[in-house]
């Protein structure tokens, strides 16, 4: 996503190359690991109509953030590796002197993916809050369709503030970095990095702005679930019927705080990284870690959602307790209500552009 990779970088010696190889072969990992995990979410939350929801759409397009990150931007840089390592370059010193066309495409798509990610994991944290503090009004606040509205936001701001750095200096180009194994951000061959440079603090700033707001809004909400529980337990059931406030939200609000928690420490280091190449400082081996750790975020998800949420449990129950897909062409001879029998993606679609169902 972001980086200062410039020619002086391109000067290192070859490393050794078992180490590369280990390295190649946990980004094959973390591929099969982000299709797979988010292939799953996808499956379920398109399947189920109990996520049909708004925080359901949320999660949708959170999971296709990272799976996009996991069919494109990392089988690059595997590509760039094993090409690499196959003609006997290793670190090459002329691999990454020269901008390559797929970079104007991965490199974009890196950010504009995190950018996603954050934005979401925000409008999440604004949904629980709402149907925290005011599960009452929960359905007239928050429609589907405001959902829709909002996701398509995200993606098109995010996307634009991606190609921001490229817009406001023609210095900045996009490189494939031998130290971070991603396309980065950096100035061309024989140019150093001057105060058109400052334009990439924008990326942490935004970043941790949402970030921050984030926080404040997980912290308003566990100080109201807070609150609830401890007037249950003064009041007994009572106190729950007349909040309204049930256990699936409360689950759902400590779900989306760990998802908070998670993507603030894999995206810490690259903030560093990012705030360190704009004062000039340049680190290789950090590079690397920085990026794959907020890159490796795109498989958390899922985990989280398995370990926290106990419907996504029931929903991946639910997928793989189904019959075989043999079974597939014998559906149209069976009844089945609504519109079941349409692709689970299509009943999503109507969902979500029909008002009457929001």
């Amino acid at each position: 996503m972001l980086g200062n990779s410039s020619s002086t970088n391109c000067t290192l010696s070859s490393p050794p190359l078992l180490g590369e190889i280990c390295k190649l072969f946990l980004m094959v990992l973390l591929i099969v690991a982000i299709i797979l995990g988010n292939v799953v979410s996808l499956l379920v939350f398109l399947q189920a109509r109990q996520f049909r929801t708004s925080q359901g759409y949320l999660k949708v397009s959170l999971a296709l953030a990272d799976l996009a990150v996991g069919l494109i931007v990392v089988p690059y840089s595997v590509y760039r590796e094993a090409s690499s390592l196959a003609s006997g370059m290793g670190q090459g010193s002329g691999s990454c002197s020269i901008p390559s066309l797929p970079c104007f495409v991965t490199g974009p798509i890196f950010a504009g993916c995190t950018f996603v990610s954050i934005t979401t994991i925000f409008l999440l944290s604004v949904e629980r809050s709402v149907a925290v503090l005011k599960p009452l009004h929960k359905r007239a606040m928050i429609t589907k369709r405001r959902t829709v509205w909002l996701i398509l936001l995200s993606w098109s701001m995010s996307f634009l503030l991606a190609v921001v750095p490229m817009i406001s200096s023609p210095d900045v180009t996009l490189q494939y970095s031998p130290c971070s194994k991603m396309c980065t951000y950096a100035f061309p061959a024989g140019r150093l990095p001057g105060s058109p440079w400052n334009i990439m603090l924008l990326f942490p700033a935004v970043d941790f702005s949402l970030l921050g707001g984030t926080f404040v809004i997980n912290f308003i909400t566990f100080a109201a679930i807070r609150q609830y529980c401890k007037a249950r337990g003064w009041l007994g059931s009572e106190a729950g019927h007349n909040s309204r406030l049930s256990f699936s939200d409360i689950t759902a609000a400590k779900t989306i705080g760990i998802l908070t928690f998670a993507f603030s420490a894999s995206f810490s280091p690259i903030a560093v990284f990012v705030v360190g190449s704009v004062l000039g400082y340049q680190w290789c081996q950090f590079s690397f870690y920085a990026f794959w750790i907020l890159t490796s975020n795109s498989c958390w998800n899922v985990a989280i959602y398995s370990a926290w949420d106990p419907k996504f449990r029931q929903g991946v129950r639910e997928l793989f307790s189904r019959p075989v897909l043999n079974s597939a062409s014998q559906c149209p001879s069976r009844s089945t209500e609504g519109d079941s029998s349409a692709p689970a993606c299509v009943a999503v679609l109507k969902e979500m552009f029909h008002p009457e169902n929001a």
